[in-house]
């Protein structure tokens, strides 16, 4: 990349420093809000995943139970002689509930980590837009150094002071 060349006629300008300190501030809080933006989107998919893995462990208990009530249905209709089937079926019957009971808290489990997955999605687009505006303030301050015209640092600090409130929205949210 070209490396900008701050000549003596510019060094005279005194915006030159107070832009380049600018750029400098803005590229920190850049880099602080695109870690931030990285390690919420990381721990999105980490509770996708563990939302992924409670609903597998929910479908797992599922198909227990229905073999289970499947298994009891047969063995009620095949056996002729209840009293000879009456300690299988009352295993099954207790197999049957137990993975139904277990079912429902394993579904409670699984809204849990999709609700949280949902905040975590907020909070990366938050800190994702936010890291949008810092790189654009970022731009606009730094045209400061080709055009010298006032105004791009102007607008780099209004759009870098959206982009950091939206990161900060993002931690507090």
């Amino acid at each position: 990349m070209p490396e900008i060349e701050v000549t003596p006629e510019h060094a005279a300008d005194p915006l030159t420093r107070r832009v380049g300190i600018l750029v400098g501030v803005v590229g920190i809080l850049l880099s602080v809000v695109t870690i931030a933006s990285h390690r919420a989107h990381t721990k999105a998919v980490i509770e996708r995943t563990e939302s992924n893995d409670q609903w597998a462990f929910y479908q797992a208990k599922k198909i227990r139970e229905s073999s289970s009530d499947i298994a009891l249905t047969l063995l009620k209709a095949l056996e002729p002689d209840p009293a000879k089937s009456d300690a299988a079926v009352h295993k099954l019957e207790a197999a049957r509930d137990k993975y139904a009971d277990d079912a429902k808290e394993i579904i409670k489990e699984a809204q849990a980590k999709d609700e949280e997955q949902k905040i975590e999605e907020r909070r990366a687009l938050r800190f994702d837009i936010g890291e949008g505006l810092l790189e654009l303030g970022l731009v606009l301050c730094s045209l400061y150094f080709l055009a010298r015209k006032s105004f791009f640092p102007l607008f780099g600090v209004l759009a870098s002071i959206v982009g950091v409130a939206l990161g900060i929205w993002g931690w507090v949210l």
